[in-house]
């Protein structure tokens, strides 16, 4: 099979695109000038090649079927090779081999400048890590472009708030940049503070404050609390949902410009303690860049939804896209206070009050006085290219079957916890398997792909471009797709997004990893995460998995099993993530001397990671289980039927074939395990097949067709809500469905309707999954 480039410019498999198809196609032309005595004379010598072809496969499948293997010997070896499993000793190797040091010097490279999408320390970095590891060890290394739609702010005319006096004289005007607290903190190259994808413009009139701007936060404010946001410019906090959701909700309410801030009681909830740089809590002139694309699909590039972004590919208008139709413009809690101080018009409710020192929060609209305020963002979308890079080491057994680990390398400013604590954690493991493979002492069963994203922060688009593109070879090879986005947020414990196949396999990969050596933490990163979210029972907590990284292409659109590893901060502390984040502040300085010293957290977190690949890629038998899928779909329908089964019920609706469809996917689940645990496992074939139907059984999940209203998101069991991208929903379309007619915005007739027809794919779809799980004839119903 020869190598070509793809419109991308990556190297791909061609199948049967050789010479001597053009050979055939050049022999046709001449064969056109021939008369009609030679065409006969061909069509007579082409029957009796056939006949003769016939006759010699004939004669050659008799023959086989009656000896055996030419060489049975390196039959034998093939046979063994596959049921061969020598994993403690690798697992060792391989944890004993990464090396907190390198991690830290990894880190220390990636954040000693600014490496925004799109810029050319993108492209730099994206060679670097090509490089990189090609001298590692890995068998191939690529970086792949695309041109895709990103969004930067003007330097030349930076974006403001202001509040101007009565006459337009200005009053206040909010800082242009963040001020640096510590020598090596601005550096060339960094943007000052934006929302990726703003409207660009400059509005002016009153303030109203919206909370977080959730849709109930507006709901009670133009309800309950009777104020009108037509023609207003809304401020509201950072948190709880994804800033995108916080612009559209703002614009659908009828205001013409949003202003967004971290509030301390989510950012500083130990503001007593110090902030940065004395601690990791956000300082008042801290701010939170960060996209507005509201990505209620998967992601990607908001020109080309579902198709890949090559540079002569089609692209839509951005007035199609979905991109906010209002100003956003983010500040510091030093700017909001004197943007909020001297707010007219009633207290806003005791559970919207913030914990900005000495600052009552009133509602609005409008200043006492008749000040106003003035929002220019001058922000501008411009198409650029921007580049993964893509490593491989191959398998020596199953080449064909991949176990990805990717992590996204761009960053708005140097992002030593978003996303580099990550991105040095690859670099190690990739190093430690690539030394491992060099040095002949292993070589995994199944190939084992590097992914460095690009462009993550602006709407995941490295990763959906190059699911997109791969689409059909990732749906039918990869196993399972492993993300860190980042790698230490705090120092608690050990955290997991996953579907739940691959439960167990996390499970037995932390129980192999030893825990950092610090007092109140545990021989093992399992114990310690048991013990600190397990309260009381025999396992960890494990949270869904949502749209907020660069696994939601892979489960999203293909069905791919995937998790999110981290090691993270103790909950009970109220923040809404680590403080510091997408701020300028986010530097090496942070990470080495306040968050990890001796970086043994991104350690025990990059030995769970590469131990949860090295079992996926080498085990026999892989590790997904599909009873704990099962499991968890009983457990999230009976959940959802508390919550909905009364309101149902009024418009005839009941679960009576969602459950008996997972009654049926349980059972068909448990007789799978059962009998693969007494399957005769020294049969490549029969090993085969059990691992393709482990592999595609989150397949089974995938409705081709979408979800309602969303056409890409595809998996009907674990999806986003469309609420709220970060947030991970249980069978989304049914909560979606009866979150809009619960909070009505006119009839809807429709919207049950929708349900019903939505809640009749739900159960073929768990029936279909059953039957994936059942032996090979049996194609009818039971």
């Amino acid at each position: 099979m020869s190598l070509e480039e793809s419109p991308s410019g990556a190297a791909y498999e061609s199948l049967g695109a050789d010479d001597s198809v053009l050979t055939f196609r050049k022999s046709e032309q001449k064969r056109g000038t021939m008369g009609r005595g030679n065409r006969s004379h061909l069509i007579l010598i082409w029957i009796v090649g056939l006949c003769i072809g016939v006759g010699v496969g004939v004669l050659i499948g008799w023959f086989s079927s009656q000896a055996k293997f030419p060489d049975e010997e390196a039959y034998n070896l093939w046979r063994q090779a596959l049921t061969e499993e020598d994993a403690q000793k690798i697992s060792k190797l391989l944890i004993d081999e990464l090396k907190a040091d390198n991690i830290k010097e990894n880190l220390r490279y990636l954040t000693s400048r600014p490496h925004l999408a799109g810029t050319p320390a993108d492209k730099e970095n994206a060679e670097w890590v090509k490089d990189r590891w090609i001298e590692q060890g890995l068998d191939s290394a690529n970086v792949i472009p695309y041109k895709v739609l990103l969004s930067y702010p003007n330097v030349d005319k930076p974006n403001y708030v202001y509040i101007l006096n009565g006459n337009g004289s200005v009053y206040f005007q909010s800082a242009r940049e963040e001020a640096p607290l510590k020598q090596g903190d601005l550096k060339e190259g960094t943007v000052p503070p934006f929302n990726a994808y703003s409207a660009n413009g400059t509005v002016t009139g009153e303030l109203v404050y919206v909370n977080y701007g959730r849709i109930e936060d507006f709901q009670k404010l133009t309800g309950e609390l009777n104020i009108d946001l037509t023609g207003k410019i809304a401020i509201a906090r950072y948190g709880k949902i994804f800033r995108g959701d916080k612009a559209e909700e703002a614009a659908a309410f009828g205001a013409v410009g949003l202003i967004l801030f971290s509030d301390p009681a989510d950012y500083a909830v130990e503001s007593d303690l110090g902030v940065y740089p004395d601690t990791w809590y956000l300082p008042e002139t801290g701010v939170q860049r960060g996209s507005l694309y509201s990505y209620q699909s998967v992601g990607g590039d908001p020109l080309s939804p579902g198709y890949p972004s090559y540079e002569t590919a089609y692209k839509t208008s951005e007035d199609a896209a979905g991109l906010p139709t209002i100003p956003v413009q983010p500040i510091g809690y030093g700017d909001a206070k004197m943007i909020l101080e001297q707010l007219a018009g009633p207290k806003a409710p005791d559970e919207w009050q913030g914990n900005i020192h000495n600052l009552t929060y009133n509602l609005g609209p409008g200043y006492v006085g008749g000040r106003t305020v003035k929002l220019e963002v001058n922000t501008h979308n411009e198409e650029r290219f921007t580049y993964n890079t893509i490593g491989i080491i191959r398998g020596s057994i199953e080449p064909d079957r991949y176990i990805i680990a990717g992590n996204h390398r761009d960053a708005w400013v140097y992002g030593a916890v978003d996303p580099s604590s990550g991105t040095a954690a690859l670099m190690e493991m990739s190093r430690a398997m690539g030394k491992l493979v060099k040095d002949g002492k292993w070589r995994p069963r199944r190939s084992i792909v590097f992914a460095s994203w690009a462009a993550e922060e602006y709407s995941l688009i490295g990763s959906t471009e190059w699911v997109e593109e791969f689409t059909k070879n990732l749906g039918s090879r990869t196993v399972a797709y492993l993300n860190i986005d980042i790698s230490v947020e705090g120092n608690y414990t050990f955290r997991l997004k996953s579907t739940p196949n691959l439960y167990e396999a996390v499970f037995s990969a932390t129980k192999n990893v030893p825990d950092v050596p610090f007092p109140g933490h545990s021989s093992t990163v399992y114990d310690t995460w048991l013990d600190r979210t397990g309260k009381g029972g025999d396992r960890p907590s494990v949270r869904n998995i949502g749209s907020g990284s660069d696994y939601a292409s892979f489960l999203g659109e293909i069905g791919v099993p995937s998790v999110d590893l981290r090691y993270t901060f103790n909950s009970d502390l109220g923040l809404s993530s680590y403080p510091l984040y997408h701020s300028m502040y986010e530097t090496f300085f942070l990470v080495s001397e306040i968050m990890d010293h001796s970086f043994e957290y991104h350690l025990a977190v990059t030995r769970v990671w590469a131990e949860l690949a090295r079992s996926l890629a080498d085990s026999l038998i892989l590790p997904i289980g599909v009873v704990d899928t099962a499991e968890k779909i009983t457990g999230s329908i009976a959940t959802l039927k508390d919550f909905y089964e009364d309101q149902m019920a009024e418009q005839g609706i009941t679960w009576d074939t969602i459950e008996s469809a997972s009654s049926n996917l349980t059972t068909a689940a448990k007789a799978f395990e059962s009998n693969v645990a007494d399957m005769e496992k020294n049969d490549p074939f029969a090993v085969r097949r059990v691992n393709d139907q482990l592999m595609q059984f989150e397949r089974a999940f995938i409705d081709p067709l979408g979800l309602p209203g969303r056409n890409l998101q595809r998996h009907v069991v674990f999806a986003p809500s469309s609420k709220d991208a970060y947030k991970g929903d249980a069978f989304p379309g049914i909560v979606d469905l009866m979150f809009d007619i619960n909070n009505p915005e006119g009839d809807v007739s429709d919207d049950w309707e929708a349900l019903k027809q939505h809640m009749s794919v739900v159960a073929f779809t768990l029936q279909s999954a059953a039957s994936t799980l059942k032996d090979v004839d049996i194609l009818h119903r039971d």
